[in-house]
């Protein structure tokens, strides 16, 4: 997809009204999953972060419309119109479920967007899940900055340290029952290569907080975490002392950071439910089956699963108590323990 900003008329970055930049990719992504997901699964809806107001509203269809005809597969040309109801399939007025168990696919276009805009190495993510009867049963990530260890050893120390990396890309998928698979992107664009190079993934091993690895949302610190009450946080690897943890510096969104727990690299991802802040089932849905089948586990801060239904009628946001624990399972009931003392929502 174009990494191409929206821009208003003085070349500022458009954002949308809760203060998040948006892109022509933003949408695009979500106009051709839509699109093939309505060709191929027609009865299924689609929950998505984007609909077409803003683009209606700032005149910016066209924009998305010739990015999403130079990549779609479809036979038929587009017309504006074609794109913005495949914008809308996903948008909260598309679809009313009900409190009864639902089957729908969860889209996230671009996870990071902030990160995706910055460009280099920063980490964003494609997510995409589906959820059967309310239990999720397949995950798809595709992380296009995601770099491959060129020593084959999935080592988040050396990634701190400046190691021999390399930014070929990857897709992991996630399957109910049949484990977490990991290749390179670059391997998805060759024929002979399709059914090959499938690394199936694994949480780390750690079991001692203080060996573990952890990420935090970008939003926020580590000192608004309860862990910080007795461990203090660094991002040298190298000189990780008594009563210190390790924190990762991972990038934009949430998704990378399951990515992260899910492939080994990182042990502990938490994030802090706030008041002004709204958690998004499609930021979390597709991670929580990745992390899951990988052997790890996800639930709120008292320990229990997250609740894909706690909001009835659109499945768009979550009420996890007190935020969102992922870990590797070894640590989860140590971590719980450790901010079962903070039961109060900043």
């Amino acid at each position: 997809m174009v990494k191409s900003s929206l821009l208003s008329a003085d070349g500022q970055v458009l954002e949308k009204n809760d203060q998040t930049p948006v892109t022509v990719a933003d949408f695009g992504v979500q106009a051709l999953v839509s699109l093939e997901l309505g060709n191929l699964f027609p009865s299924i809806p689609l929950v998505a972060e984007e609909d077409s107001t803003f683009l209606r509203a700032n005149n910016l269809a066209h924009s998305v419309l010739t990015v999403v005809t130079e990549k779609s597969s479809s036979p038929n040309e587009l017309t504006q119109d074609d794109v913005l109801e495949a914008i809308d399939r996903g948008a909260n007025v598309a679809f009313a479920f009900g409190s009864k168990p639902a089957t729908y696919w969860v889209l996230d276009p671009i996870d990071g967007t902030r990160g995706f805009l910055r460009g280099n190495d920063v980490l964003y993510v494609v997510g995409l899940a589906l959820v059967v009867e309310g239990e999720i049963v397949l995950g798809v990530m595709g992380c296009p900055n995601w770099h491959r260890d060129l020593s084959e050893e999935s080592n988040s120390e050396d990634l701190e340290r400046g190691g021999v990396w390399s930014r070929s890309g990857a897709i992991m998928i996630a399957h109910a029952g049949s484990g977490t698979w990991t290749r390179r992107l670059s391997d998805i664009q060759s024929p002979s290569k399709m059914f090959h190079n499938w690394t199936r993934c694994f949480v780390d091993e750690y079991s001692l907080v203080r060996e573990a690895r952890f990420c935090i949302p970008d939003s926020q610190t580590w000192e608004s975490l309860p862990p910080s009450t007795s461990l203090q946080a660094t991002t040298n690897a190298d000189q990780v002392g008594n009563g210190q943890i390790l924190l990762l510096r991972t990038c934009c969104g949430s998704l990378c950071k399951y990515f992260m727990v899910a492939s080994g690299r990182a042990s502990v991802f938490i994030l802090r439910a706030r008041s002004q802040t709204i958690i998004k089932t499609w930021d979390h849905a597709i991670g929580m089956i990745c992390v899951h089948e990988a052997g790890g586990k996800v639930t709120d801060w008292k320990g229990n699963d997250i609740d894909l239904a706690a909001d009835q009628a659109g499945r768009r946001i979550l009420s996890p108590s007190g935020g969102v624990l992922v870990s590797n399972g070894h640590l989860h009931d140590l971590i719980i323990e450790m901010t079962a003392s903070t039961s109060s929502i900043v």
